[in-house]
């Protein structure tokens, strides 16, 4: 498969049916995390991973894995202290602090995070634009997890968790999810597999599906007004 050298003077992306078979999707490397790229690469079922050789990395993966509005559930255990009221969870309170504690978090495969400082910068931008939101769970006054992610019309991807005590990041998402697919969502996308998120329901979506119901969403429902999220445990 050929892999695209994107451009510095347009934003543009070549379509993501044309990314790697293989699960990482790599479609393009090079351009920027500038608010215009950022927008035509989600709204194109494309995201930046990785940085190669000083150049970002792009990729649209196959399969994608999605939570849809109609397999959504909370896992019981959760549910349970969710009826607790552990945390105080809010929306979009606390963003860059949470994409740079997301940045800080541990991998389990002990890599390197892919969050730069350029990737925070060009997110923060993209949060100060409308389309990069946050959802955060507070201890009294303390930050202890949260989550963050993109805004594609109705749909929302998210990007990274972290939690500094347990069950904060769950407990963030589970009052999330319910709050955006009242408000219309029609799914969130999770990107890759992942146990956590199969948890809620999440499952695999061979890519031309997932390219489908983006377009169709895109292009059939309004986008969802974060400023009136209803957000109840």
């Amino acid at each position: 498969m050929p892999l695209w050298l994107l451009s510095d003077d347009t934003p543009g992306f070549p379509p993501a049916e044309l990314a790697a078979p293989d699960p990482d999707g790599i479609l393009a490397i090079g351009g920027d995390y500038g608010v215009p790229r950022l927008l035509a690469a989600y709204r194109g079922g494309i995201f930046p991973w990785s940085v190669w050789r000083g150049r970002i990395t792009w990729h649209s993966p196959d399969p994608r894995f999605v939570l849809l509005r109609e397999n959504f559930r909370i896992p019981h255990t959760l549910r349970r202290l969710l009826k607790k009221a552990p945390y105080r969870i809010t929306v979009d309170r606390a963003f860059p602090q949470v994409i740079a504690a997301c940045a800080r978090a541990p991998r389990p495969d002990g890599e390197t995070t892919w969050i730069t400082p350029a990737l925070r910068r060009g997110y923060t931008a993209l949060h100060r634009a409308g389309h990069a939101h946050s959802a955060e769970a507070w201890d009294g006054d303390r930050l202890v997890g949260g989550l963050y992610g993109v805004a594609v019309g109705p749909c929302f991807v998210g990007e990274s968790m972290f939690h500094l005590v347990p069950d904060a990041s769950k407990c963030a998402f589970a009052v999330l999810a319910p709050a955006l697919f009242a408000a219309g969502c029609p799914f969130i996308d999770c990107q890759t597999p992942s146990p956590h998120f199969a948890r809620f329901g999440a499952a695999p979506l061979p890519r031309s599906t997932y390219l489908s119901l983006l377009r169709t969403s895109l292009s059939t429902l309004p986008p969802i007004d974060w400023t009136s999220l209803s957000l109840s445990p």
